[in-house]
């Protein structure tokens, strides 16, 4: 690791204990000493893998970065490049003025949101407990579960963005802030389409009364918004509201892209267009499911019903979608292992889950299976029967449901 690095690391990592500390956790120095130390470890393993470089950086991530730096800057947004969504563009263009490394500034990036994903989970969990201890272990958890360190210091993935958003808004929906929810789930999605694997959580909470349906219109508005410094350099204004269609056009016609969905039991004769159908059925049904479940028992929708119905959607979308790709579970194994810092009885359901995504992402980034992918399936399977099981306790009359 180079000195450039080490200092932009030590940066965040500062920002981290502050933003720790301001959570108002940390009451005594000798706390403030340990969580100061634990902060270091999980950026000296982030600092480990910030020279790493995948195919994606070389392929798409670098070349962007320079086509931005060679036609103007900000300048260059009116122009159509790849396949990531304009907010995330806006870094890459605002990076092309950097005389530096463009791979430690598109990690250091994903990694500042690594934290604030750590800190919507400290705040998140914090609704469910009241241990100083759990919430704690809600903030060192994210910071260190595998598949987080992974996706953006190694891989130079983004998915810490969405996800640090789709946290956000569904503990400002919880807290009495529906409005701020619905802007965060907006942001969420503008960045990311794998958003909509939790966006449905959203009907739910409009069930529970968490969110009112005029706080809705907030969700276009935010999107256009943050649309507009692109369509003010020129960029079309349907291509930014059409963009994930044509994106959705390109993912291919594989029915499983080292994905732990159900799609891993899938033999070489499977019919690929009847299986695509039946998936995209089954996804829907499941939607339906919850909310006409979430409907029935509407008057017992605890903040505990919530997450246990969020975290099956999490699982379950792209468990049943087809072709979907080795990190489309990272909000499962957020939101699971948030549950489990809140819950510990539940610890299980987030080892299932990150064993599942660890198969994808070996696959990926070793280009070999370290297990058959349906075992991964396997553990997903025994993670939605947890969620439902545990959703099911906490929606039944008893006041005291765990």
């Amino acid at each position: 690791m180079d000195a450039f690095s080490a200092a932009v690391l030590l940066i965040i990592a500062a920002g981290a204990l502050l933003l720790l500390y301001s959570t108002g956790e940390l009451r005594r120095p000798s706390q403030v000493v340990l969580c100061a130390a634990l902060i270091a470890g999980a950026f000296i393993i982030r600092g480990a893998c910030m020279g790493h470089v995948t195919l994606d950086y070389e392929d798409f991530l670098s070349q962007w970065v320079e086509f931005y730096r060679s036609n103007g800057g900000f300048a260059a947004l009116g122009t159509r490049i790849g396949n990531y969504n304009l907010p995330y563009l806006y870094f890459l263009a605002a990076f092309s003025y950097i005389g530096v490394s463009d791979l430690v500034l598109i990690k250091a990036l994903s990694i500042v949101f690594d934290v604030l994903l750590a800190w919507g989970g400290i705040k998140l969990a914090g609704l469910y407990t009241n241990s100083a201890g759990r919430r704690l272990a809600a903030f060192f958890l994210v910071l260190y579960w595998p598949t987080v360190i992974l996706n953006g210091s190694y891989w130079g993935q983004c998915d810490s963005i969405y996800a640090a958003f789709a946290v956000l808004s569904i503990y400002f929906a919880l807290s009495g802030r529906g409005a701020a929810g619905m802007v965060c789930i907006a942001v969420s999605f503008a960045f990311k389409l794998q958003a909509v694997f939790i966006m449905p959580i959203f009907v739910v909470l409009l069930i529970a009364g968490r969110v009112k349906l005029r706080h809705f219109l907030l969700f276009p508005l935010t999107y256009l918004a943050l649309m507009l410094p692109a369509v003010l350099a020129g960029y079309p204004l349907l291509d930014t509201i059409t963009l994930y269609f044509d994106q959705m056009g390109t993912v291919g016609d594989g029915l499983n892209y080292n994905s732990p969905s159900i799609f891993a039991f899938a033999g070489p004769d499977t019919d690929a267009g009847l299986a695509s159908t039946l998936g995209i059925f089954a996804a829907f049904a499941l939607m339906a499911g919850v909310f006409a479940w979430a409907w029935a028992k509407k008057h017992r929708l605890t903040n505990w019903a919530i997450l246990g119905f969020a975290v099956i959607l999490a699982v379950g979308i792209p468990f049943f979608l087809p072709h979907m790709h080795d990190r489309y579970f990272f909000v499962a194994d957020i939101l699971t292992l948030l549950l489990a810092a809140a819950a510990p009885e539940l610890l299980a359901l987030p080892v299932l889950t990150e064993f599942a995504s660890l198969l994808g992402y070996h696959a990926y980034l070793k280009l070999r299976y370290l297990l058959p992918m349906s075992w991964g399936a396997v553990a997903l399977i025994i993670v939605l029967a947890g969620a439902a099981a545990f959703t099911a306790v906490q929606l039944r009359p008893a006041k005291d449901k765990r």
